[in-house]
């Protein structure tokens, strides 16, 4: 088993690790790499929301109350749906402990199926609370109303390649499945199908670590809102 020698995301450590493969820090540092992915009409956008005094709409010089339990009922949600579905995945295998020697094997389309659902669910409902707190921030001085252009800026230009890599992450999660059925096929397993319990248990790890990521302009967002 090769060892990830690198201190990123969990959700990155997390499929290394699944995929067995020696991820090393990356040579080029944050800054280069956005430079990078972001175009010259990105560049723009951004330069001008830095340089504009943004329209004046003040009045709030705190988060509105009850935003702190919004944000927190939204994640506490989005990660109870993966529970849920755990749960269903669960009670769907159930009867499959002693299989009949007829039985389709597990096939993973089920699992990818309902991996992007809920990766729908996590950009849709996250882009609605992160639009909320950029209203909040607008509304709280011109620093603040400027900090929001600039992250509206940022979602739009690095939206599409956010998109693009976690697309990625079912098809990786996919291969994780494949190598553990084969591994189970290969060994006398005393208890069948436990290497679904395995999957179920490291497809909810990845579910989570995903969340993580997706949830960290929110944090940011709410640690403009707390200052005063």
């Amino acid at each position: 088993m090769k060892r990830t020698a690198f201190s990123g995301p969990a959700l990155v450590r997390l499929l290394a690790h699944f995929a067995d493969l020696d991820v090393q820090e990356p040579a080029q540092s944050l800054s280069d790499r956005l430079s990078q992915w972001l175009g010259w009409t990105d560049a723009i956008a951004l330069s001008t929301a830095l340089a504009t005094d943004p329209p004046a709409a003040f009045g709030a010089r705190s988060a509105a109350p009850g935003v702190e339990e919004e944000c927190a009922r939204v994640r506490s949600s989005l990660a109870g749906a993966f529970a849920r579905e755990e749960a269903a995945a669960r009670r769907r295998h159930r009867a499959a402990v002693q299989p009949s020697p007829d039985e389709a094997p597990p096939d993973y389309a089920d699992f990818r199926q309902r991996y992007v659902s809920l990766q729908q669910a996590m950009e849709s409902d996250i882009g609605a609370l992160r639009a909320r707190l950029r209203a909040m921030l607008a509304a709280k001085s011109q620093d603040m109303a400027r900090l929001a252009v600039v992250d509206a800026v940022m979602e739009q230009a690095l939206s599409a390649r956010e998109r693009t890599l976690l697309a990625n992450v079912p098809a990786l999660l996919g291969k994780h499945f494949e190598r553990l059925k084969r591994v189970h096929a290969s060994q006398e397993a005393s208890t069948p199908n436990a290497w679904l319990d395995v999957f179920r248990k490291d497809l909810q790890s990845v579910l989570l670590a995903e969340l993580d990521i997706r949830f960290q302009p929110i944090e940011g967002l709410l640690a403009a809102l707390r200052t005063r």
